[in-house]
């Protein structure tokens, strides 16, 4: 019913299609691809008569390609079809047809315009349902994965991705499922899930993490070393963020660490800037502010070079005036994944602490 074709430039070497943002969004739409077709754009007899053949076997064709080759796109579906084609969308001899540029923009077409035309013409609406996790264990997720697609008995379908520890598990189904089928596959993944869990809506950790300090009228402050102020960042990109973020701190050398949170020159010299003790005193450094109701402190090694120590290796202190915890989570990646994925457990961890 559903085909898509993904046009490339075979001449250029270096050139990549990267359509999963696209074919996630017709996914994240309840559209699911019966066919999948790679056509080189150089080789036009081919793409004609591949594209002539899955309009003729399908209601719905996407053809997906770089944003240089649009025009080349549509040249290719007006020689398919006999179509003059002037916009990304027509209906040729009953199918709809679509033209998407593969990058976030054409996803962004696709939840917006494509799919409301789709479900227009099928006559048909699909609902969803999200979980959202941070650092939740592959196997883990696999495993409950496996469990709830075992329970659906192929009336639904669950879809997992992940960015920097951050992990989106989006349930589809449409309005003929049964009720009690999609209650019990987000019972099975919320319950399996559930140390790992800080939304049940599709949101950031960040957004989840402003909203409960607004509800508790809490200040938060943060206090990072090799997260170069990530955290921070991550908070005042939620709009609102003014009303409970207090401050935040970039202290990476450890005369900073000393002048302005008060670490111990001792606790520096005996266990080190990357330490389960100096982040402690970086987030009660934090806690003796009078508005700071709760802290966040990050040191750790990204990497490369990691004196001796493995890359990934990390201390998150969280905690209130109350009580503070330490965390020494062992990451992996590279500099880049190591670090964001830090950002997003610190948040996780601040969120939990609160909730």
């Amino acid at each position: 019913m559903h085909a898509a074709a993904i046009l490339v430039n075979n001449k250029n070497p270096l050139s990549t299609v990267n359509f999963s943002a696209v074919t996630d969004a017709l996914l994240s739409g309840g559209v699911f691809l019966d066919e999948t077709e790679i056509l080189p754009y150089d080789a036009p007899m081919t793409v004609t008569a591949t594209l002539s053949r899955l309009v003729s076997d399908h209601k719905f064709v996407y053809l997906i390609c770089d944003g240089a080759l649009l025009s080349s796109a549509r040249e290719a579906f007006a020689a398919a079809t006999g179509e003059t084609v002037v916009e990304d969308f027509f209906t040729a001899n009953d199918c709809l047809c679509f033209i998407l540029p593969a990058d976030s923009r054409g996803a962004e077409l696709t939840r917006k315009d494509v799919i409301p035309r789709v479900d227009e013409k099928r006559c048909n609406t699909y609902l969803r349902a999200y979980i959202r996790t941070v650092c939740a264990p592959a196997d883990r997720v696999r495993e409950a994965v496996r469990k709830a697609r075992a329970a659906a008995e192929d009336k639904l379908v669950i879809h997992t991705s992940t960015a920097f520890g951050n992990g989106r598990i989006e349930i589809i189904y449409d309005r003929n499922t049964p009720k009690m089928t999609a209650d019990e596959v987000i019972r099975i993944l919320a319950t399996d899930l559930s140390d790992y869990i800080y939304s049940m809506e599709d949101e950031g950790i960040e957004h989840r993490l402003v909203e409960a300090l607004k509800v508790r009228r809490m200040h938060l402050s943060t206090a990072e070393s090799f997260t170069g102020g990530g955290v921070g960042a991550a908070i005042v990109s939620v709009a609102g963020a003014s009303r409970v973020f207090y401050e935040g701190l970039n202290t990476y050398d450890n005369g900073s660490k000393e002048d302005r949170l008060g670490v111990s020159n001792l606790t520096l010299k005996q266990k080190g800037a990357v330490s389960d003790e100096t982040a402690y005193e970086m987030a009660l450094g934090l806690l003796k502010g009078s508005k700071c109701d709760l802290a966040i402190a990050t040191t750790g090694y990204a990497g490369p070079d990691a004196e001796g120590q493995p890359a990934g290796l990390c201390f998150i202190a969280v905690g209130t005036k109350e009580n503070v915890r330490v965390y020494r989570p062992q990451l992996t990646g590279d500099r880049e994944t190591i670090t964001k994925t830090a950002i997003q457990l610190a948040l996780f961890l601040a969120f939990r602490e609160i909730k």
